[in-house]
């Protein structure tokens, strides 16, 4: 949405609107016809028999039911960010967030629902922020109203899909990382995989808080190359960075000045808690660096700059697993080779991210060629000279915004 509102193209942000909850609704049928029609058949491929009766009630509400209303109130967000009202957005958000835990409780034991209660608490929570939210829309909250009445086109659907198919490979490779390192970790025992387990949380507790600021960075950076201003971009883009490294610095210094107690608020098994304690004593000091590549990766989004993004998901997944197969096996230092391998992955990726978002790659910043036009001469016809070489052209800055990149944000966290 930022890059044609911010151009003051309010038809087309009506229509990429609509086209965004077409999307979202696709991708709600993806989750909710499956689970509604087998969701026993489904649960027992992936926990076998026992899995599948205790679960098949809670998975057909949670992703059954609850598919849609899940997938609307981010989308609708997505809208008002690009608007600019990021505050009504994050309410939202977080309001089926808050009425959620208690409507859960209520569901399970008084109204004696049991499990199945959750995921009925989930769609009704779920529903409640997205028809709160959709008529703040359907007002003009976000400065412009979706065009239901707008026809689909193949070019506004791949604008959006242009990044949104990519977040959610990306949010594939995190989980296949995480996936894969389980699985190599299972020859240890069931201990090994729940001190894992227990690490893992706190790698995907940096997304939740870089979301807090990416999502704000991706309207703002799309709103700055939707204008052609790529300094603007560049420089929007590492003050949230800025911001993020020392949030998500805090946790993981936290994390391993307190190791003992961090891993014994998770674990009650001597076992599960010692090897849990050797994991983030490794992995706690990487924390840092993979929130400030999170929070890069939201801006990349902003400005249709995804290459590196993804290039440093791969280089993740490829040192958490091959490299945990050099150092745990070949090397012989065993778990503590692996949790290396996962701390070596996770910084690669900040670092990765952190290198994207610079003039190369992100071209335009404009006040750096100040001194060229002053030995230019500062006349309009050098101006326009440097804002040739400087800037793409004004089609060229809006097709590359991808103009409504929260559309997919959502599938980066499912953790």
């Amino acid at each position: 949405m930022r890059a044609p509102w911010g151009g003051g193209r309010r038809d087309e942000a009506a229509a990429l609107a609509f086209h965004a909850l077409t999307i979202a609704t696709a991708g709600a049928a993806l989750f909710a016809l499956p689970f509604l029609m087998l969701p026993r058949a489904i649960l027992g491929l992936i926990g076998g028999a026992g899995a599948a009766e205790a679960g098949a009630a809670f998975a057909a509400w949670t992703f059954g039911a609850g598919a849609l209303p899940a997938w609307l109130p981010n989308t609708l967000a997505s809208i008002l960010r690009g608007g600019g009202r990021h505050a009504l957005a994050a309410r939202g958000v977080v309001g089926g967030w808050v009425i959620y835990p208690p409507l859960s409780w209520a569901f399970m034991e008084p109204l004696g629902f049991c499990l199945a209660g959750a995921g009925m608490a989930f769609a009704l929570s779920m529903s409640a922020s997205a028809l709160i939210m959709a008529l703040v829309v359907l007002r003009g909250g976000a400065g412009f109203v979706p065009d239901f009445r707008a026809p689909l086109r193949q070019a506004h659907f791949g604008r959006i899909l242009a990044v949104g198919l990519i977040a959610c490979v990306m949010a594939t490779l995190a989980n296949l990382a995480t996936i894969l390192v389980t699985a190599r970790i299972a020859a240890h025992g069931p201990a090994a995989i729940a001190a894992y387990g227990i690490s893992a949380r706190m790698e995907f507790l940096m997304i939740p808080l870089a979301f807090g600021i990416g999502s704000a960075l991706t309207a703002l950076v799309g709103r700055a190359v939707g204008t052609g201003d790529w300094g603007e971009a560049w420089r929007i883009a590492w003050t949230g960075g800025a911001v993020a490294f020392p949030v998500t610095g805090v946790i993981g210094l936290g994390i391993t000045l307190f190791l003992a107690q961090v891993a014994a608020a998770f674990a009650s098994d001597a076992e599960v808690a010692a090897i849990a304690t050797e994991a983030l004593a490794i992995i706690g000091w990487a924390l840092p660096g993979f929130g400030l590549g999170m929070a890069l990766y939201f801006a990349a989004m902003g400005a249709g700059r995804m290459r590196w993004p993804v290039l440093a998901a791969l280089t993740r997944v490829g040192l958490a697993v091959l490299g945990g197969a050099l150092l745990m096996d070949a090397a012989g230092l065993g778990l503590q080779g692996q949790f290396i391998a996962v701390a070596l992955g996770i910084s690669a990726y900040g670092l990765i991210c952190a290198l994207a978002v610079r003039p190369g790659v992100w071209p335009g910043r404009i006040k750096a060629f100040s001194s060229q036009l002053d030995a230019l001469g500062g006349s309009e016809n050098a101006t326009q000279q440097t804002s040739r070489a400087v800037l793409p052209r004004p089609g060229a800055a809006i097709r590359r915004g991808h103009l409504f990149t929260r559309v997919a944000l959502r599938a980066t966290s499912p953790h």
